[in-house]
């Protein structure tokens, strides 16, 4: 009679234990049907997507675009676009919490594996209030998959920049040194005089090395403009989107974006020294046309150098971003931006 209760007992938790897993099962087959019927084939100016990065991956023979909100579209052609997948897993007991908010996202090819380069943002831990701003938990993370269409998982380090520090739109260069490097920007909203600054990072990319240097700051740009609340007229406080890049002569550039006024802007600078630490010399002007930013450099499956950039406009007070592409020149010792591509 004991046996019989307890081969009862079992077989009842045996039971729940299964329709739990059924359910479990359920339920992530739903909301991935959920995820298929939303995924569509669409032209690339159908999109919506601020900090459009695109990787052309050889291995494959696709071109996969991700950017802000961390979703993932493929394409063989640059024009049509699959998706948009989820492929970012983060750990929900991590400092980002459960949902973190996904910017600039960027996905690097490096030694056989794929990094997903993004800006996390936990909007429940608050690190500081400087000038009636509340500043949120926010930093440049990098997680790795062995696909380019992911998933993309944390690894060893649970942190890549301090705590107290905003940080954003990290992307990622290999210098003279043969070591690898996250670039960055220190927020505004913090320091009122953004900086781009970088760090080394351990040579699986799973961490950071040291403290970070500072690289230039948003006020040394000689075309970015702001007034302040007294109406002076300066250079302007906000550094974003940094990307790298080297031209045919071997000259070590940076794009990057600010704003003049409120027009959405990008400009270039150049390493004096051919590396991180500069000295970095600013061009005087634009580098894109005005209310286009936060650009990126690509070089498409047949061997053309690309810019990725997103249009900026304000629509009834939303902003309203969209991907775009530019031929660029890079043959010389400057990049020469040209025609915009047309499908």
């Amino acid at each position: 009679m004991k046996h019989h209760l307890f081969s009862t007992s079992w077989i009842l938790r045996l039971t729940g234990l299964l329709l739990g897993v059924l359910l479990i099962q359920n339920g992530y087959g739903q909301e991935r049907q959920q995820q298929a019927r939303q995924v569509r084939r669409v032209p690339i100016d159908s999109i919506r997507l601020s900090d459009p990065c695109i990787l052309a991956d050889k291995a494959s023979g696709l071109y996969y675009m991700t950017g802000t909100g961390g979703l993932l579209w493929k394409s063989t052609d640059l024009h049509i676009w699959e998706g948009p997948y989820v492929v970012a897993q983060t750990d929900p007991e991590s400092w980002m919490g459960p949902r973190p908010m996904i910017w600039a996202a960027e996905l690097h090819r490096y030694k056989g594996k794929y990094y997903y380069f993004a800006t996390f943002t936990n909007r429940s831990v608050k690190i500081d209030t400087v000038a009636g701003n509340v500043i949120e938990r926010r930093a440049s993370h990098v997680l790795v998959s062995d696909k380019p269409e992911g998933p993309y998982v944390p690894m060893a380090d649970p942190t890549y920049l301090p705590a107290d520090k905003p940080t954003l739109d990290g992307t990622f260069w290999v210098d003279t040194d043969g070591k690898p490097y996250m670039v960055f920007c220190h927020e505004w909203l913090q320091n009122w005089n953004g900086t781009i600054e970088k760090i080394e990072l351990k040579p699986d990319l799973s961490g950071s090395v040291g403290e970070s240097t500072i690289l230039f700051r948003a006020k040394d740009s000689p075309w970015s403009r702001e007034r302040d609340e007294q109406g002076n007229v300066g250079p302007n406080k906000v550094t974003d989107g940094p990307y790298l890049f080297r031209t045919g002569s071997g000259r070590l550039g940076m794009i990057w974006t600010s704003w003049i006024y409120d027009v959405y802007a990008q400009g270039v600078a150049y390493s004096e020294s051919g590396n991180l630490d500069g000295p970095w010399i600013q061009e005087p002007e634009l580098i894109t046309p005005p209310n286009f930013g936060h650009g990126m450099l690509f070089e498409t499956l047949d061997g053309k150098t690309l810019m990725s950039v997103h249009s900026h406009q304000n629509i009834n007070g939303r902003y309203h971003r969209v991907p775009h592409l530019f031929e660029v020149d890079l043959s010389g010792d400057k990049l020469v931006l040209g025609k915009e591509v047309k499908f």
